[in-house]
């Protein structure tokens, strides 16, 4: 969904900033980007109204809280079908530990899933009990994560005029 909120070059500063450190606190930030307080804030505020800024969150290292496990799931659905699609959907954003699933095309599968858990034995659970057990599931492949090479939540801002 596009924005029609126009971003300038200030704005453009603020959310490469906020994108570095979404922790900033509005004086930092205003200092950074070269504004007073006031008027960082109020922009601050029309990007998050305009749907620009979604939210602003702490990310957590897998590792540091034992998730030594993460995979990447490709689902396959019996049926391509929005009531098929809208039940897994539902059913999926339920689970904790999911932390991404895609809708996709040009491979085998329909989804692409990241799952965290701290071991093998979770992992099973998780695939045995749970995600297969999902009406319209007809196949699950896996691979597991080895190491991280990019791990970016940065939008790339290159591409907006200003």
């Amino acid at each position: 969904m596009k924005s029609n909120h126009p971003i300038d070059s200030f704005d453009l500063r603020i959310l490469r900033e906020l994108q570095l450190d979404g922790g900033l606190s509005n004086q930092d930030l205003a200092e950074k980007v070269g504004l007073t307080a006031a008027p960082c804030s109020r922009r601050v505020k029309a990007l998050e109204e305009a749907g620009v800024i979604k939210d602003r969150i702490v990310r957590i290292d897998e590792r540091a809280v034992d998730l030594n496990l993460i995979a990447i799931l490709h689902i396959s659905m019996d049926k391509h079908i929005p009531e098929r699609f809208e039940e897994f959907e539902a059913t999926i954003s339920s689970f904790p530990e999911v932390m991404e699933c895609y809708l996709i095309t040009g491979h085998d599968a329909d989804y692409q899933l990241k799952v965290a858990v701290p071991d093998m034995d979770r992992y099973h659970d998780i695939l045995l009990g749970k995600i297969t057990r999902i009406r319209g599931v007809t196949g699950v492949k896996s691979a597991f994560i080895m190491r991280k090479i990019v791990d970016s939540t940065s939008v790339p801002l290159n591409y907006i005029n200003s």
